[in-house]
């Protein structure tokens, strides 16, 4: 695993205290060889989709610069986060990941992507973005990257990507996909109750609604859409709370890991995943 911080080019990308383009450019080109077409490639999508590059993303970029103190805590969790993680990884799986993971300014892409870059799996971590979202401390921090490295494991080790046919199974191996991250989050901090969500009661209201969480997850199941999920993303709500649905994950996940093993679980099928997904649905006690 490499670890790749470009913060002290970071500056360059701005005149004065604001964002240049031409200048991210030379930067990416420069410190992330490779995905700059790829992040403009997004960033173009989303303008065609509606958005504006004015009001939704150069104040975003341009927010980069306007609290020091911030971004210097951003940096510190980010080095310590990852500080010996290679050897932290090798102790719990007896084994790590082939992968780079590079905290740079993207275009607001995403806090967090999994990318091949060159060949190469790169975690990439929109510095921009995580101030935008708040997430400079160090268990936001743990949760972005260890979350996305959960999803780097199960595609080196197991199956991550799945063709699927239909919406409803879509969603049951975004479900196991997300808990397998979850759990390989716990792991890590070796922590089975440990959740990056877990603010302001989050954790305690899950584990009080918990049957209702699965049963609506379920029913919702056969009509689920991008636009009228409400289990996977800060953007939506279950019942006023969000990202139920990687809590609900890692109980499924949990469920399994009943009778089998963690990097067997991983390398299970889409249809192994949809036959033991009945059986956790039916079942009461987990």
């Amino acid at each position: 695993m490499n670890i790749i911080n470009t913060y002290k080019d970071i500056e360059s990308v701005f005149d004065a205290e604001n964002f240049n383009i031409e200048n991210w450019k030379s930067y990416m080109d420069r410190c992330v060889p490779g995905a700059k077409e790829m992040c403009i490639a997004d960033m173009q999508k989303c303008i065609d989709a509606g958005y504006s590059w004015r009001k939704d993303f150069l104040p975003v970029l341009d927010n980069v610069r306007k609290n020091p103190v911030i971004y210097e805590e951003t940096i510190k969790s980010f080095e310590t986060v990852t500080n010996h993680l290679d050897e932290r990884l090798t102790k719990i799986f007896n084994r790590t990941v082939n992968a780079d993971v590079i905290l740079y300014i993207g275009l607001c892409n995403a806090a967090g992507w999994v990318r091949e870059i060159n060949k190469v799996t790169t975690v990439l971590l929109g510095l921009e973005k995580i101030l935008e979202l708040g997430w400079f401390g160090i268990n936001d921090m743990t949760g972005l990257i260890i979350h996305e490295l959960g999803h780097v494991y199960q595609s080196q080790y197991g199956v991550l990507y799945e063709k699927t046919d239909n919406s409803a199974d879509t969603y049951i191996w975004q479900l196991f996909t997300e808990g397998v991250a979850m759990v390989f989050e716990q792991k890590v901090v070796g922590n089975d109750q440990y959740f990056h969500q877990d603010k302001n009661g989050w954790k305690n209201w899950c584990d009080s609604n918990k049957e209702i969480i699965k049963q609506s997850f379920n029913e919702d199941l056969m009509t689920m859409t991008e636009k009228n999920q409400r289990y996977f993303g800060d953007w939506v709500r279950f019942e006023g709370y969000g990202d139920v649905g990687y809590y609900l994950g890692t109980m499924f996940v949990r469920y399994l890991l009943q009778s089998d093993d963690f990097d067997n679980v991983i390398t299970y099928s889409l249809s192994k995943v949809k036959e033991e997904y009945k059986r956790f649905i039916n079942n009461d006690n987990n």
